[in-house]
Parts: C-alpha cells; sequence; structure tokens
C-alpha cells in the first residue's frame, strides 16, 4: 500500500469495530494510515464487544470513530463531505447465513442498499478506490471443488448469499459505468481472536467449557475451509495495494485452501481444551451448505496471497484468547 502525498491514505473501514473490521484497522494505523471507522454498534450480538475490539486504538491520534449506519444518507453525506477518504474498505453487513432466513428484508436494506448508498457517495465525492468484502456463500452448493472465481455463482441458497452477490454486481456496475477501481474478496469463514460470539467454532468452544451439549448438524462430515484472521488481514491489505494500482474490477477469494470437516474441527477444539463435548446430532439447516473449498490461485498469482497458518495452530490461538477473555 503506497502512502499518498499527504505521507499516509486515509481509508474509511466500514462495520471497522466488528471482528475483522478492528483487525484491520489496528494494521492500517500499524502502517501509519489514518482510519475513519464507521459503525452502527448494532445488537446482533453485543455492541460493548465490539467497543472492546477498538479499545486498544479509540484514542490514536490517526482513529476516528464515527458511529453510524450505511442506510443512513445524511450520516454518509456528512462524513464524505467533511472526512473525504483516499478508499474505502466496507465490510459493514448483517452476517449470517441462518439469520436471514428469518428476517431477509433486513438483510437486503442493510447489505444491498447500504452497498448502494456506499457506492453512490464514493461516486459523486471522487473516491475512485474500493474493497468489498463478498462471502464464500455466494458459491451456494457449488459440486465442483475447489471453488474458483470462475465458477457461476447465480444459484444462492440464503438471503445473505443473495446479498453478497448483488453487492458484487453493484460493484461492477460503478466500475463499469464510473470508473471506480473494485476488488471483491470472498472470505471463506474467518476465525481467530475477537471472532464473533454466534459463530461455530466459539459457540462450541463456550458450551464445551460450559459443560453444556454441542448440537452436530448432519453427520458432521460437512467441510469448512476455514481462515485465520492474520492470513485474512494480510489478502485485505495486499487487495488494498493492488486496487490503487490497477483500475480494475476483480474478484479473488481469501481462504485457506484446507477444509476441515465439522467432526474434525470439534476434536481440534476438544484437544486444545482438553475436555470431551457432549454432542447431539440434528439435521442440516436451511441455507447450509455441504462444504466450502477455496481456489486460492487468482490471489497467489494477483495479490501474492500466501495464507499459512495451521488449523490447530489458529485453533489453540484462539481458544487462548478466549481463556484471557472469560478470566
Amino acid at each position: 500500500m503506497e502512502d499518498n502525498d499527504e505521507g499516509n491514505v486515509k481509508v474509511l473501514v466500514t462495520g471497522g469495530a466488528g471482528f475483522i473490521g478492528s483487525h484491520l484497522c489496528e494494521r492500517l494505523l500499524l502502517d501509519g494510515n489514518t482510519v475513519i471507522c464507521l459503525d452502527n454498534f448494532n445488537d446482533f450480538y453485543s455492541p460493548e464487544i465490539k467497543r472492546d475490539n477498538i479499545s486498544n486504538i479509540i484514542n490514536n491520534p490517526r482513529f476516528l470513530l464515527i458511529e453510524g449506519d450505511i442506510r443512513d444518507l445524511n450520516c454518509l453525506s456528512v462524513l464524505f463531505r467533511n472526512h473525504t477518504p483516499d478508499l474505502v474498505v466496507h465490510l459493514a453487513a448483517m452476517a449470517g447465513v441462518r439469520p436471514s432466513l428469518e428476517n431477509p428484508s433486513l438483510y437486503y436494506d442493510v447489505n444491498i442498499n447500504g452497498t448502494s448508498n456506499l457506492l453512490e457517495q464514493c461516486r459523486l465525492h471522487g473516491v475512485r478506490d474500493f474493497v468489498f468484502a463478498s462471502s464464500s456463500s455466494v458459491y451456494g452448493n457449488n459440486i465442483k471443488v475447489p471453488f474458483s472465481e470462475s465458477d457461476s455463482v447465480d444459484h444462492p441458497i440464503s438471503p445473505y448469499a443473495y446479498t453478497k452477490k448483488t453487492g458484487e454486481l453493484l460493484c461492477h456496475l460503478y466500475y463499469h459505468l464510473y470508473g471506480m477501481s473494485i476488488v471483491a474478496l470472498r472470505f471463506f469463514t474467518v476465525y481467530g481472536p475477537r471472532q464473533r460470539p454466534d459463530l461455530a467454532i466459539y459457540k462450541f468452544t463456550d458450551e464445551i467449557v460450559e459443560h453444556h451439549p454441542i448440537f452436530v448438524y448432519g453427520n458432521g462430515q460437512s467441510r469448512r475451509d476455514y481462515t485465520y484472521i492474520d492470513d485474512i488481514i494480510d489478502g485485505v491489505m495486499r487487495s488494498i495495494s493492488f486496487v490503487t494500482k490497477n483500475r480494475c474490477y476483480e474478484i479473488f477469494n481469501l481462504g485457506e485452501s484446507q477444509p476441515v470437516t465439522l467432526c474434525d474441527m470439534i476434536m481440534t477444539i476438544e484437544n486444545a481444551l482438553g475436555i470431551t463435548a457432549e454432542k447431539k446430532t440434528k439435521p442440516m439447516q436451511p441455507g447450509d451448505v455441504e462444504q466450502t473449498y477455496a481456489d486460492i490461485e487468482k490471489s497467489r498469482k494477483y495479490l501474492a496471497y500466501d495464507p499459512h497458518t495451521d488449523f490447530k495452530d489458529g485453533i489453540e490461538r484462539f481458544i487462548k484468547w478466549y481463556l484471557e477473555k472469560k478470566k
């Protein structure tokens, strides 16, 4: 990531107090950049968790927190007018496959209208560089593995996946019509310290520590391409560098390319905790995919992306963080 004439780059990170966002804000600041963090601190999970995520950087003079919603046009207009960023990393979204089945209209409003609002503000204020957080969920139940960026993603199986696919299309529209430079990143099951408490690794760890039974959906052989947070942040930083140097619309997978079965994931957590879980089996949930598996050759070629965190090591780092937070 190259510095601009002022000595650093001003980056707007939407959802910057979340799991991925807070790690990205820290990295951007560490590299000498200015960060505008936009977050609405909604109650999808405890807002206090998100405030804690940014507690180490809240007083950094190059960090500005703006509490606002990407659906609020007035908020965005004032932000862009007063603090026009050099580029935008758009992470804010209603997340999760299963919750999107219960309230799809909220997901459409936040993830589609919110993304459209941001792109329009970029157009109006001359912001040409944009990184969009998409998701591996766009691949649906793709039979061909590993999943490649050139595969068809026209068959979403959840409202969440639909909104992420639509976000990619909106990004392409602004590239085509207005010459914006845009990279869409398809994240594959990110985990690590500060992971959202509604996600499987966190939930299973919590239940096992509390000696509660855990619910295993399906036969335990579903697979996820778990990707450690440090590898994801490295990929995002490389994407920022790429998007600022190229006039482009590109999609990149950011995964580990090492799928892990649900049974093996649980066993790895058990081994790291030294506790055996009580397991109860349930049917597969609607909207869940059988597997995710990233083809990362394009990301290796164009971003020099090179994930290297072994799943066992990543789980041990997560559990160390989790147990420290429990004290």
